[in-house]
């Protein structure tokens, strides 16, 4: 089962066990209310309060039997998202450096007074219109008669670049690190508990 699925799945079981929380603690007060209200109200209502609380603490520990799988998804969610988002920041910075160490070959270039692809000087002057104006202005001063003409450093292909994956889809569609605790319905929770007191 993938991540996302089983974070659905055992969400809707402990918000359904949740309710039903409230339902056995309201249940209670009602019992509670009534015990203080009837003489000898502990010994009459005693089996009712007992399969009540053995009802609550039926429901409360399949709850955080829930709980504690849906933690551990969320850990493993959390540290595949965190992978992928690292991945990503670590082919962006080499990227990166590979583009800077470009752009200082085309200024070197154009210093030396060589002729750089179009492409290759825009990207010079997007990044630092101060370094294309004193890369051309030495180039300028350059004395060579033959200037030599360079080909473009980036290649072509990379302008389609492909998009990165999203980390939170990639987590999302990641196997389940274990199959969860079995799903049983609350009402099935409750009803055994009212029978083990029988």
């Amino acid at each position: 089962m993938k991540i996302s699925e089983a974070r659905q799945c055992y969400s809707a079981q402990i918000k359904a066990y949740r309710e039903q929380q409230t339902a056995l603690a309201k249940q209670k007060q009602e019992l509670e209310a009534k015990i203080n209200m009837t003489p000898d109200g502990k010994n009459i209502y005693a089996e009712e309060a007992a399969v009540l609380e053995l009802t609550r603490k039926a429901v409360e520990e399949k709850q955080n039997e829930y709980r504690d799988y849906m933690e551990k998804l969320t850990e493993q969610w959390a540290a595949v998202s965190n992978m992928v988002s690292a991945e990503q920041q670590g082919e962006a910075m080499a990227e990166y450096t590979e583009d800077l160490g470009k752009i200082m070959e085309v200024a070197r270039r154009i210093m030396k007074g060589g002729i750089v692809p179009p492409a290759d000087e825009k990207k010079l002057l997007d990044y630092s219109p101060e370094m294309y104006q004193a890369a051309k202005n030495i180039g300028a001063l350059a004395k060579k008669k033959e200037k030599e003409e360079y080909e473009s450093l980036w290649d072509e292909e990379k302008k389609g670049a492909e998009a990165m994956e999203d980390p939170t889809a990639v987590a999302d569609n990641t196997e389940a690190f274990a199959a969860g605790p079995d799903i049983v319905d609350v009402a099935d929770v409750v009803a055994a508990a009212a029978e083990g007191m029988e």
